[in-house]
């Protein structure tokens, strides 16, 4: 059986910063099975431990931001890095060391600012927020939160379509070359909006709305879409991949714990041939 990956240095890799999770459905446990499915090879900086499972967050134990920055220098001194996806950060100085990190770097960058968990514990300190949008922000190719994330980075509810615009402005307006604006978390009649702000333009994605719980929803999808962009795919053609890869894992989404949370089946996508 031949191998889908290119053999040698010519491999695309692709570097996810962001934190663990023991129950295996988001974080960079995610991430890993997103980069499979999109056909690159997969990379991690732990920036963070959480002890959780389908019910709750536990526990959290962050790295120190040394280890965090060495771990970044480890990879891109070594692979063909052609895109970052960034997650948990949980604080101040882990935002400060990643930054520092990617000073040089000259990539597209997925910043996805994880706020809350699935189960709704917060992973990210208050303090934290204004320094995710003076340091990181600006660096991003592509923000991607949920509209929680996106009112507490804005500071006003986002409820109408205009509401959407004007979030999305200044979101942009802080330095952002493009925001994601996903609609799972709005009120929907039987499907879900994801709105993506591009330049002057605005592209509208939808999917059926499905009856469950996901969990790493978020993650799995701001992780495809650092692979398709690392595949050399323009932005707009690369969120629409993903949003269609993740819509097909939920699709085949299963409860193995035993909390309400549902897991993605990433496999099913990968068969799918979305890479």
């Amino acid at each position: 059986m031949t191998s889908k990956f290119p053999q040698g240095p010519s491999c695309p890799s692709v570097l996810s910063i962001a934190g663990s999770d023991s129950g295996g459905g988001a974080g960079l446990q995610a991430d890993l099975k997103s980069f499979m499915a999109m056909g690159v090879h997969g990379l991690t900086a732990v920036a963070a431990l959480t002890a959780q499972n389908t019910r709750a967050v536990t526990a959290v134990w962050l790295p120190p931001a040394e280890f965090i920055r060495e771990q970044i220098r480890c990879v891109l001194d070594d692979f063909d890095v052609r895109a970052i996806k960034i997650g948990m950060l949980a604080d101040v100085e882990r935002i400060d060391a990643v930054a520092e990190a990617l000073h040089d770097v000259d990539i597209p960058i997925v910043l996805d600012p994880v706020m809350i968990a699935s189960s709704g514990a917060s992973l990210l300190a208050n303090e934290a927020v204004a320094r995710l949008r003076t340091v990181l922000l600006p660096r991003s190719t592509l923000l991607t939160p949920n509209l929680p994330e996106a009112e507490v980075l804005v500071g006003f509810p986002i409820r109408s379509p205009q509401d959407f615009d004007r979030a999305a402005h200044a979101l942009c307006e802080w330095g952002a070359t493009g925001v994601l604006l996903k609609g799972g978390h709005a009120d929907g009649e039987g499907v879900v909006l994801d709105r993506l702000y591009v330049g002057d333009g605005v592209h509208v994605f939808q999917q059926p709305r499905l009856a469950l719980s996901p969990h790493g929803t978020g993650c799995s999808l701001s992780s495809a879409i650092a692979a398709n962009l690392a595949k050399g795919l323009e932005l707009v053609q690369a969120v629409q991949i993903a949003i269609d890869f993740v819509h097909g894992a939920l699709v085949g989404a299963y409860r193995p714990g035993r909390g309400q949370l549902s897991v993605l089946d990433h496999a099913i996508a990968f068969k799918a041939g979305y890479s």
